[in-house]
């Protein structure tokens, strides 16, 4: 079923109650939190138009740096729409011991983002890379911290970071929107919500969609296995997995994201997945592609003649059909996404449809979808085996 002009749904086919999540959906809309505002056209930036135009002749090449939740978000923009893009950006989202490749940039624009500002491979990273003489904008909050503060010395641009929206969350804020706009791609139509709320197929399917997985964590499945046929959206799929786990992780509850990369985890999963333990749930994501690799007729060789005229596009849609059908006759429970188009819009209803789903879990579940206390404790931790 078209929940939109360009996502085809397919949901869980379980019948179960959803009038407690339809509950608090309303009330989650009723009441706009500033991460609920942030998928509307009307959240304001902390940065100007004017300030786009001038920082987009400033650079030849984007350098990002940050890590989860400050960086995942732009990351699956960027690959999932990277066929409309003709800048390059360079991701530097973990501690990697030699820098050489990206050390050297020709022109390049620094944009460092962590939220707190006292994130230590941030940090580290940026102590590396990061010179007086390069265009850099800090991204982070408010307040005084280990970045602001060297922001300040290093004369740079400050972009306050929106303090009531995690990192997590921040895709649809000044830590996407801002880097999204200075590729050239229109901020305006990632902001779906106002929309999508108007939209019953899209609403009654999420609804449906969120109260099924509340089932499955009653029936001890607690694994979401995605099985992605799409190259380009393994970093939107990362993205999703940091926010349903760091959200979801708490009180001993929670849902646990694995992305399966298909075909390829076909000859190495599968099995496992069609006969062992029965406690996941699945998720098929496939995205329509105009151009694909097309086989060769002359190098066919007469036993594969159904391969005849065929293209990488209609094989893998096949392959994603055949084991919908399989799980289907297995009973095992999955739903899936078949895109049609990849542009802003169509991205900005996925990022708000698994944005709402994850908060519609949590109040389901009645724990906090907005903090992480646990990972504190090892940020703590790795402060003192530092500092001994």
């Amino acid at each position: 079923m078209k929940i939109t002009k360009n996502i085809d749904f397919n949901n869980f086919k379980n019948k179960v109650n959803q009038k407690n999540v339809y509950k608090n959906f309303k009330l989650l809309i009723k009441n706009k939190n500033e991460i609920i505002n942030s998928l509307t056209p009307e959240y304001k930036y902390r940065y100007s138009k004017n300030f786009i135009k001038k920082i987009k002749k400033s650079f030849y090449e984007l350098r990002v740096i940050g890590m989860g939740g400050s960086i995942l978000g732009l990351k699956a923009i960027y690959f999932f729409l990277i066929s409309k893009l003709k800048r390059k950006i360079y991701f530097i989202d973990n501690l990697i011991p030699n820098l050489e490749k990206v050390k050297n940039l020709k022109k390049p624009l620094n944009l460092i983002i962590s939220k707190s500002g006292n994130t230590l491979e941030t940090i580290s990273n940026t102590n590396i890379l990061v010179k007086k003489n390069h265009k850099n904008i800090f991204i982070t909050e408010n307040k005084k911290n280990y970045l602001r503060t060297l922001a300040n010395k290093l004369k740079a641009d400050v972009i306050d970071h929106n303090n009531f929206i995690g990192g997590r969350y921040s895709v649809m804020s000044e830590v996407g929107m801002l880097p999204a706009s200075l590729l050239g791609l229109n901020e305006k139509k990632f902001k779906q919500l106002n929309n999508i709320v108007k939209n019953k197929k899209f609403i009654n399917s999420l609804i449906l969609n969120v109260a099924n997985i509340i089932f499955f964590l009653k029936k001890k499945k607690f694994n979401s296995i995605i099985l992605n046929y799409d190259e380009n959206s393994e970093d939107l799929f990362k993205w999703y997995q940091q926010l349903v786990a760091e959200s979801l992780g708490k009180k001993h509850k929670g849902v646990l994201p694995v992305v399966s990369s298909m075909p390829k985890d076909n000859h190495s999963l599968m099995q496992l997945f069609l006969d062992g333990p029965n406690n996941n749930f699945f998720t098929f994501f496939t995205v329509n592609e105009k151009k694909s690799e097309k086989i060769v007729n002359s190098k066919l060789l007469n036993t594969h003649f159904f391969l005849k005229n065929k293209n990488f596009d209609f094989i893998l849609n096949s392959q994603r059909l055949a084991s919908e059908k399989v799980f289907s006759k297995k009973r095992i429970p999955f739903r899936s996404f078949n895109i049609l188009k990849r542009d802003e819009e169509t991205l900005g209803e996925l990022f708000t449809f698994f944005i709402l789903e994850t908060i519609l879990i949590s109040k389901s579940l009645n724990i906090n979808p907005y903090d992480q206390p646990s990972v504190e404790l090892i940020k703590l931790e790795t402060k003192r085996n530092l500092i001994i």
